[in-house]
């Protein structure tokens, strides 16, 4: 389970929050100056977007002396593999999800209806599901595949 510590959910964030496909991605120094109120040396910066580079976490491209990285899949993407993963921690995975369905307000409970029925829908007519739509990142630590992401879908 790649869980993040704080430093390194900030970094996220910002690379998150960044607008995709109007950049190649962020440099560290952008990365450094998107930190609000943090008081970071760039190595910082750097050390932390290199060990997330080694999780699989962000991607990164040489341009000129410089990298520029990029998260490797969404926030969603990432939230959905950590309760994926959380689901693996032992016990019943259908009494964990029933309790997860049954402590969730009415609206989220009408997102799940909507992608389930989507998802049964596309299954019954041989179309791609969500699980067929997986994002680029290789393979985890435990050797799953990457979560599809569901932000396509809205």
């Amino acid at each position: 389970m790649t869980r993040l510590g704080d430093l390194e959910r900030a970094v996220m964030d910002v690379l998150w929050d960044s607008v995709p496909g109007t950049s190649g991605g962020s440099t560290v120094r952008e990365v450094a100056d998107a930190l609000d109120g943090r008081e970071l040396a760039y190595t910082t910066v750097m050390t932390v977007l290199d060990r997330l580079a080694g999780k699989g976490m962000v991607q990164r491209e040489r341009e000129g002396r410089a990298w520029r990285y990029r998260a490797a899949a969404s926030r969603e993407a990432h939230i959905a593999r950590l309760m994926l993963d959380a689901l693996d921690l032992g016990g019943s995975r259908d009494a964990a999800l029933v309790r997860f369905a049954r402590s969730v307000t009415g609206t989220e409970a009408e997102v799940l209806r909507a992608a389930l029925g989507k998802q049964a829908a596309a299954s019954a007519s041989g179309g791609e599901t969500l699980t067929d739509r997986v994002e680029a990142p290789t393979a985890d630590r435990s050797g799953r595949a990457p979560v599809a992401d569901e932000a396509a879908d809205r």
